[in-house]
């Protein structure tokens, strides 16, 4: 009882873990400009209005052709980008590939992350997804195969740099303020979506898609310094964090363990229905909002009709809603916890509940209104915001349940959503090939089913209390 005094001294949105969170945000903010470019860019990239060319045809890179003749003028340059003969087959096979890259990463970079510190991990990852994004249109002119291979080993970075949050938040979040630090970083994803599909439209039409890759990569490489300045994996070892603060967040942390782990109990993860419940809620959030994050401008662009600019500013708008969302529910989550409201499980499974639902309903609703321009944005926009819900639920349980392994768990949760985010682009691919309008009212009808039958599962098993296995145990040496 006596622990509850630094917590009243502790909650300073002044504290380094504040800061921690904003670079966090900024950091996840880079990495999903870095992932969702092409899905803006992939619109002037397959216009076969603007340019009739040979697959993979190429010309002279705007950027290259910029530097040597700066007086030639920029429309000139965007006319010159090479256009690609890519089938709506071809272009699920390329958006679902990074997603390849990232299951392949997440479990080990999850463990080593564990071990070795994340600071290191996330840092490379990060740096390496950007050096790979400023190289993305010179790949795409040496064909689509360079091109889903660069995807999956961006993928791969983008994995170690995700998975290794989680081993940070394990140090330096206190209990009662975990919803609200992984909130606001995690809302970095949401806003970072907004932005890029927001200016990427203007950048293509303006300079020419190309650029879009140029402009975040290098913004990338900038976050790096950042982040290897800044950032240490636990507070013991910063050199700028207060002694109050670095005492509040030991204390409130006191109860897990901090020693160093040598093995993993797999067998008793594999017969843990509560983790089972966590790794399907994954499965439903991802497969529907990789559609949304993938596919939403080709949705706006075919159904609405509207050209790339006015397809980006639109795209953008539900991950405003999305960014908000994850924010105030977040805060939410942890005022209903600071104030003995509800219970720890509640709260996690109502906001997993609304996380899961509500999407769904508005997903369902989406190709009855195809005829409405307002009322399908609305409902657009309704998706992603509502479904971040779910950053207070299930997506954060893996540090209630298991926070020694919360790194190596949050790898295999992601990797459940990324296999769903491989069969949801896919099969997206495939079904509006077939016949775009019904084969868009399938995409959301199954979208919707594949998060109900999640939400079932969650609500059955999730639990919010730390496994006995996940428990440390003093060994007694004789």
């Amino acid at each position: 009882m006596e622990e509850k005094s630094p917590s009243r001294k502790g909650a300073d949105f002044c504290s380094l873990r504040y800061g921690l969170a904003l670079i966090m945000h900024f950091s996840n903010f880079t990495m999903i400009t870095q992932r969702v470019s092409l899905s803006i860019a992939i619109i002037a990239m397959v216009n076969s209005t603007q340019w009739s060319s040979p697959s993979n045809a190429s010309f002279e890179d705007p950027l290259a052709d910029t530097l040597s003749n700066p007086s030639r003028p920029i429309k000139e340059l965007n006319a010159r980008a090479s256009v690609y003969q890519w089938s709506p087959e071809t272009q699920g096979i390329i958006f679902s590939s990074i997603n390849y890259g990232i299951i392949l990463t997440l479990i080990p970079s999850g463990y080593l992350a564990g071990i070795f510190g994340a600071k290191q991990m996330l840092g490379a990852g990060l740096l390496i997804s950007s050096l790979l994004t400023l190289f993305t249109p010179l790949a795409a002119d040496f064909g689509v195969i360079l091109v889903i291979i660069l995807r999956t080993f961006q993928g791969m970075a983008q994995g170690m740099a995700w998975t290794g949050q989680f081993t940070i938040w394990a140090k330096w979040a206190p209990p009662l303020e975990r919803s609200k630090l992984t909130s606001i970083a995690g809302s970095g994803a949401a806003f970072g979506s907004f932005f890029i599909l927001c200016v990427g439209g203007l950048i293509s039409q303006a300079l020419g898609w190309p650029f879009i890759f140029y402009i975040f990569g290098s913004i990338g490489c900038v976050c790096c310094l950042l982040w290897f300045t800044v950032i240490y994996d636990d507070p013991s070892h910063h050199p700028c964090i207060s002694a109050r603060e670095k005492e509040y967040i030991m204390s409130s942390l006191a109860h897990q363990s901090s020693s160093p782990r040598r093995s993993v109990p797999i067998k008793a993860m594999v017969r843990c229905l509560p983790l089972w419940a966590i790794f399907t809620g994954f499965f439903s959030h991802f497969w529907l909002c990789t559609i949304i994050i993938t596919y939403l401008p080709t949705y706006i662009s075919t159904v609405l009709h509207v050209n790339i600019r006015d397809s980006g500013v639109l795209s953008s708008l539900p991950f405003i809603a999305a960014s908000s969302c994850t924010i105030l529910g977040g805060q939410l989550a942890d005022f209903l916890l600071s104030r003995s409201l509800l219970r720890l499980i509640t709260v996690r499974k109502l906001f997993s509940s609304l996380g899961l639902l509500l999407p769904s309903l508005c997903a369902v609703a989406l190709p009855f209104v195809a005829s409405s321009y307002v009322a399908t944005i609305i409902l657009l926009i309704l998706i992603p915001g509502t479904s971040n819900l779910c950053d207070s639920g299930f997506i954060i349980n893996t540090l209630d349940v298991a926070p020694r392994y919360a790194s190596f768990l949050m790898g295999i949760s992601r990797g459940f959503g990324l296999i769903a985010g491989i069969v949801s682009s896919t099969a997206t691919g495939f079904l509006i090939s077939q016949d775009s309008e019904t084969g868009w009212r399938n995409v959301f009808f199954l979208s919707a089913a594949v998060n109900m039958l999640g939400l079932v599962f969650y609500l059955t098993f999730g639990q919010a209390e730390i496994q006995d296995w996940a428990k440390e145990r003093t060994l007694t040496r004789l």
